[in-house]
């Protein structure tokens, strides 16, 4: 969950590093640091500090105090040593011979580290990372070249990694390594480069390599050579990003979230226009084809955070709409639990980085077992997307904030999608139902942004319970999937304790918890269960609970109980979670605002969970 950057080339590294890690600083933000070769000594300096990006940036003059235009940084995200500026990135050997930089996690690091220190090795820091370099060196001093040294250093490590990589005796040059951890190799017009995500270079080139697992990259400033773990170079094609510069910029905004939530009719626009073409859905960009759809008995979605719980709304909407059985799992646990797969089924595996840790686990699972998966991912040439069956990519553009937002209304979309397709397919819609279907769809973007339009009144609302110890909310069906992901988005940014509960199951116990004062958010969207959550509300209300209602235009009775009332446009009650969770993104965020909070950045997470 760290982030990595290299530069070799033309320009000064340092200032270039910089402003590469200040758009990774969302994978990890308790230390950073960069080394850099200086040409004319042949040194490599190594500068190093605890926080934010920004007292490093402040500690190199923003970089111009380190001179040399061929450099590795990191930002860290802490797994192995607390944050300091000893266990900081990058690492190096006593002489500075090898200097590294690593995000993920070495399984192997105490048998290694006991094999290292019998050859003579002594360590300074509490990292995994520091063995991972001296392992390098160890083998570099027996062969003599980077490329063996690291390919035999990969053979003995267990665990993910994706390592940059310089050589004292080999100045201009830069190597890259990777297993099971993001790594992209770009090349610009002054020089090529190395990032663990897209918008770290995305000033500098669109132009970029995807290397694999048990592959290395060696660059200089004018081309790059890549070679699997026997050495044996292999060939790459260039491909080219299409998101520009820009969209991973706050455009005017005071952070990422809020920008995030507001392109949100965007990117549910994008992703239906991929999708839909002369009002039927195409799936021949994903590879399923309606010979799928017909023989499905079985769905399993496995996922994580966000991703999961669009899985639990889409289990409602697709076996409601298609009579599909659908399991929801979240990704650690499917991969524990020895799930049985039934024959006729397919994996979802759900991710909006696609190289999240278990997910990916989840999928390589589900393929050992003979089962087909379809990759529902944000981002071209992941992991996750090389690796699955079939492909549905989301078109929600970079996403920087680490609470997720418009990722998850696309995957939304992508689960719309999946179970009117299969109901159709199925028969179980006719042609007029599919039809309307779609066009409702159509209209989530305006809907999404009518609901923005009435930003101001949470605003109000949420600076009157920045001060909450605790909130709770209650759903049922679809409304509870709903509950889920608002609960996560006010934990996540905000700090305040907050559960979502299915709201039938509130007499089983939890009701216990509720006292004077206490806020509970009732989601009241689908007709059927309207009035069961609202007799729930009146029995939290009666034991002291503050009560806010959402709900869709129309349901003012909700008001007779409710102490402040939210409404989003009506809909297709199977696409309410695309409309109703914006109030409840608005509302985390600026309870988070109104504390102060870093909202883009909250402490201990980190945006892409690369590592268990």
């Amino acid at each position: 969950m760290c982030g990595i950057v290299g530069y070799v080339g033309e320009e000064q590294a340092a200032p270039i590093l910089l402003e590469g890690l200040s758009k990774l600083e969302y994978r990890g933000y308790d230390s950073a640091g960069i080394a850099v070769r200086n040409e004319t000594s042949g040194d490599i300096s190594v500068v190093k500090a605890k926080g934010r990006l920004n007292i490093l940036a402040e500690k190199t003059d923003n970089g111009r105090s380190v001179l040399g235009t061929c450099g590795i940084g990191h930002t860290r995200w802490a797994t192995h040593g607390e944050p300091s500026e000893n266990n900081a990135h990058p690492h190096c050997t006593d002489d500075k011979s090898v200097v590294l930089v690593h995000n993920g996690i070495i399984e192997n690091y105490q048998e290694l580290k006991d094999k290292l220190v019998k050859s003579g090795y002594t360590f300074y820091s509490q990292t995994d990372t520091e063995i991972a370099v001296k392992l390098v060196d160890y083998y570099y001093k027996k062969t003599g070249t980077p490329l063996e040294a690291l390919t035999r250093s990969m053979l003995r490590i267990r665990g993910s990694y994706a390592f940059g990589v310089m050589f004292h005796d080999h100045p201009g040059r830069l190597f890259a390594a990777r297993k099971d951890s993001p790594l992209i190799i770009g090349k610009g017009e002054t020089g090529c480069l190395i990032a663990s995500d897209v918008p770290a270079i995305l000033d500098r080139t669109r132009d970029v390599y995807y290397i694999g697992n048990l592959e290395i990259a060696e660059l200089t400033g004018e081309e790059v050579h890549f070679y699997n773990i026997d050495r044996e170079e292999i060939r790459k094609d260039i491909v080219e990003i299409k998101w520009d510069a820009e969209s991973a910029e706050k455009g005017g905004y005071e952070h990422f979230m809020l920008k995030e939530i507001h392109e949100q009719p965007k990117a549910v626009q994008d992703t239906i226009g991929a999708y839909v073409h002369e009002g039927a859905i195409d799936f021949s960009e994903t590879g399923l084809s309606d010979e799928i759809f017909a023989g499905l008995k079985r769905v399993y979605i496995v996922a994580c955070g966000s991703a999961y719980h669009v899985g639990i709304a889409g289990r409602y909407v697709m076996e409601s709409l298609a009579g599909i059985p659908v399991e929801v799992d979240l990704a650690s646990e499917f991969r524990y639990r020895d799930p049985i797969l039934e024959p006729d089924s397919l994996v979802v595996v759900i991710s909006q980085s696609g190289e999240t840790a278990d997910s990916l686990a989840a999928l390589r699972l589900a393929k050992e077992k003979g089962h087909p998966v379809l990759g529902v991912v944000n981002v071209v040439g992941s992991s996750i997307a090389r690796e699955s069956d079939y492909i549905l990519y989301t078109y929600a553009g970079p996403e920087i904030s680490v609470a997720t937002t418009k990722a998850y209304s696309t995957q939304l979309i992508a689960m719309y999608l999946l179970a009117v397709q299969a109901a159709k397919i199925k028969g179980k819609i006719d042609d007029e139902r599919y039809a309307g279907l779609l066009a409702e769809m159509g209209t989530l973007p305006e809907k999404i942004q009518k609901t923005l339009d009435d930003k101001e009144r949470i605003q109000w609302f949420a600076s009157k319970y920045a001060n909450a110890k605790d909130i709770f909310f209650i759903g049922r069906g679809i409304d509870y999937a709903i509950s889920m992901e608002g609960s996560l988005k006010m934990k996540e940014i905000s700090y305040i304790h907050s559960e979502a509960y299915a709201a039938g199951e509130l007499k089983h116990g939890t009701i216990s918890l509720v006292e004077d004062g206490i806020l509970v958010v009732g989601v009241l969207t689908q007709s059927a269960l309207f009035e069961k959550t609202l007799s729930n509300m009146v029995e939290v209300k009666s034991r002291g609970a503050y009560l806010m209602g959402l709900t869709t235009y129309g349901n003012y009775n909700i008001e007779d109980t409710a102490d402040f009332s939210v409404y989003v446009p009506k809909t297709d009650e199977y696409f309410t979670t695309s409309l109703a969770i914006v109030p409840l993104q608005l509302m985390g965020y600026y309870v988070s605002v109104a504390k102060g909070l870093d909202v883009d950045k909250p402490r201990n997470l980190a945006k892409s969970v690369t590592v268990e």
